[in-house]
């Protein structure tokens, strides 16, 4: 009832085409990450540009201009995957394809731990919003942050078109009140009335006492605020990942959508940016290296966000600050929506190619990978547990991996192009395959660069625990491919006749621990099976128990012999098992089937209630070669009254469930 209650009715598997998207709900689903990053691209940049003093944040515009070609470069890029590879999978399937299953991995896995990141650094920031606005809640950060990635998780598990319409909502009125206040700050500072930032009056000493960078030291300062920048960059390969997703035809509306996000993330971000530097917004990593401060260890500081949107509307208690921070807090935690979109999406690519466990290619109920929803949430959920969900903590720890698809997938599509040009011959087509080459081409030089600026400037901060995990994952799911070719290969039918043939002969064992009910069903059932030998077992642990046991049996005439295994020690389940194995077989062909009778009880507490022999026995014997074990089930009166579901789910069919009666 619960289940029902929260994911809603089972779909069936005919319904699939009913959740595709439409643009203006795989907008919000897809793109919610990049829209939501100008909330703290901007911020990042100027922690690490204030690490000097103030005298460096004449960088920031420069910087600022980087990030939006870059985005600019990404996005085109990916229109050209979008259209190249209209099955889904994105970066996985473009660099498996052209560069080989080994490199496709690495973005594989690369990818898995930047959506977990993406949900972190998502939830964590929108959490610092609200506590900008309500202070108050500070001390209940991390349990806040657990709570909307259970929301999210909830709403994931009802359906990605059910989802879409929850979130497409705050998503636009993110975007629409960003906007508002870029215009609004903007129009005030050419008309003279500038807006002031609350932290333009400090002061920022440098971290380490040195104002005067010059050098490497500078180039390494300014590198790593464009690093830090380059989160404006994560979510952009989402939409190709969910190109299935889409309503057709999917490779237009998805590069369609593509472009639409490209376009309103590089507006907020440059707005945010120039308002930013107007206004002149002064944050440090730490609130006592601002100068000014009467007691820096009671300061909070606000977010960039927040800065901007009191400084334009007039104050932290007005209605458009209120407006602002409720729009960029519910943003930034729906922004997590775009990974609980894609790491399901292509986890379950992983696992059709045998990459990951089967269960993540399984739809559940509402038609979502149900499985790959819920692995993202419980990692994710740790992760903020155990960095306490702080954006300073986690960021680090991102954009890695992005980095690495982007590089490889356009690799990958230069490759592609060039395989296609091999064989083009008309003029027209090879300018536009061409076009797309150089377009690539410029993609994988600068993507390549800034993975190499990435790994320079974040490795010791951090980020090599996300190389770490994902050369982990790696390693991992290059063990279940290999172990799932082996199971193949040794499942595989070479040749049809000996597992054709019947056996030549079969011993039937029938476990027995009291004569009752269950007992004379299990040897019925063992009848009949029409055995070559049938024997009832029982191991005796006290002699009384023997006696009632052998005295029934003769009363009540049972025409089967008990034979009867002697346990001084009181174990059951060994001296039972060694005796099956025991059982004497002159061909290959022989088999011993044992028989065991089982209590099937309405409530879960009763299993508690009865001892678990028959369990244990199930699972030795399940090892034994040449064995086969049959659960004879006996329901007792309870189980007639146990909850059953209302409706059938998709599977019940295959699964050999009977209909519902009422």
């Amino acid at each position: 009832m619960l289940k029902r209650l929260v994911i809603g009715r089972a779909m069936r598997s005919e319904e699939l085409s009913g959740t595709l998207l439409p643009k203006r709900l795989a907008l919000p689903i897809f793109a919610s990450d990049p829209l939501s990053s100008v909330a703290y691209a901007t911020q990042e940049i100027l922690l690490v540009l204030t690490l000097g003093g103030l005298a460096y944040l004449h960088f920031t515009p420069w910087i600022g201009a980087a990030v939006v070609a870059l985005l600019t470069v990404v996005v085109l890029s990916y229109r050209q995957v979008v259209h190249a590879y209209p099955s889904g999978g994105g970066s996985y399937t473009v660099v498996s394809t052209n560069l080989g299953p080994s490199a496709g991995l690495v973005v594989g896995a690369s990818l898995l731990v930047d959506y977990v990141m993406t949900v972190t650094v998502s939830v964590a920031s929108g959490v610092d919003n609200i506590i900008s606005a309500l202070p108050s809640l500070a001390d209940y950060r991390v349990l806040m942050a657990l709570g909307f990635v259970a929301l999210l998780t909830a709403m994931n598990l009802r359906g990605v078109r059910e989802s879409g319409r929850l979130f497409a909502a705050p998503t636009y009125l993110f975007v629409g009140g960003v906007l508002i206040m870029i215009g609004t700050g903007l129009l005030r500072y050419l008309l003279g009335d500038t807006p002031v930032a609350e932290s333009a009056r400090y002061g920022i000493t440098p971290e380490r006492g040195d104002t005067d960078l010059a050098g490497p030291a500078l180039v390494m300062l300014v590198l790593r605020a464009f690093s830090s920048g380059c989160t404006a960059l994560t979510g952009v390969e989402a939409i190709s990942n969910g190109v299935p997703a889409f309503r057709r035809p999917k490779p237009k509306n998805a590069a369609s959508t593509l472009a639409v996000m490209g376009v309103i993330a590089i507006t907020l971000f440059a707005g945010v940016t120039t308002l930013a530097i107007v206004t002149e917004v002064h944050i440090a990593g730490d609130a006592c290296r601002l100068t000014g401060l009467t007691d820096c260890g009671a300061h909070a500081q606000r977010t960039v966000i927040a800065q901007l949107a009191a400084a334009v509307f007039g104050g932290n208690t007005s209605l458009g600050f209120y407006y602002v921070q409720a729009a960029t807090a519910l943003i930034l935690i729906l922004a997590a929506n775009t990974a609980f979109n894609g790491f399901p999406l292509l986890a379950s690519i992983l696992a059709e190619h045998r990459y990951l466990p089967r269960q993540l290619h399984n739809r559940g109920d509402r038609l979502v990978f149900s499985n790959g929803v819920i692995a993202l949430a419980v990692v994710a959920g740790l992760l903020l547990y155990g960095f306490e969900a702080r954006v300073t903590s986690l960021i680090h720890l991102y954009i890695l991996g992005v980095f690495t698809s982007f590089t490889l997938s356009q690799t990958g599509m230069i490759r592609h192009w060039n395989r296609a040009l091999r064989t083009e011959t008309d003029p027209t087509s090879r300018r536009l395959h061409q076009l797309a080459r150089a377009i690539n081409t410029t993609g994988a030089v600068v993507t390549g660069l800034v993975l190499v600026i990435v790994l320079a400037t974040k490795f010791t901060e951090g980020a090599w625990l996300a190389v770490l995990a994902a050369v982990v994952l790696w390693l991992t799911m290059r063990g279940i491919r290999r172990y799932y070719d082996r199971v193949s290969a040794e499942l595989a039918v070479t040749d049809p006749r000996p597992e054709s043939t019947p056996p030549s002969r079969v011993f039937a064992i029938v476990l027995v621990s009291t004569l009752h009910k269950p007992t004379l069903r299990a040897l019925a059932y063992a009848r009949a099976f029409r055995p070559d030998s049938l024997e009832a077992l029982t191991v005796a642990v006290d002699q009384a128990s023997l006696a009632t046991l052998r005295k029934q049996w003769d009363d009540f005439d049972i025409q089967v012999p008990l034979k009867v295994l002697r346990s001084p020690y009181r174990e059951i389940t060994r001296p039972a098992v060694e005796y099956v194995r025991s059982v004497g077989r002159t061909s290959p062909h022989d088999v011993v089937a044992v028989f065991i009778p089982e209590y099937v009880a309405g409530h879960w507490w009763e299993n508690f209630l009865h001892n678990q022999s028959a369990l244990w026995l199930k699972s030795r014997l399940l090892f034994t070669p040449g064995v086969t074990v049959t659960s004879v089930p006996w329901q007792l009166s309870s189980a007639a009254h146990a909850p059953r579901p209302i409706g059938r789910a998709p599977g019940s069919t295959r699964r050999g469930e009977p209909p519902n009666t009422p």
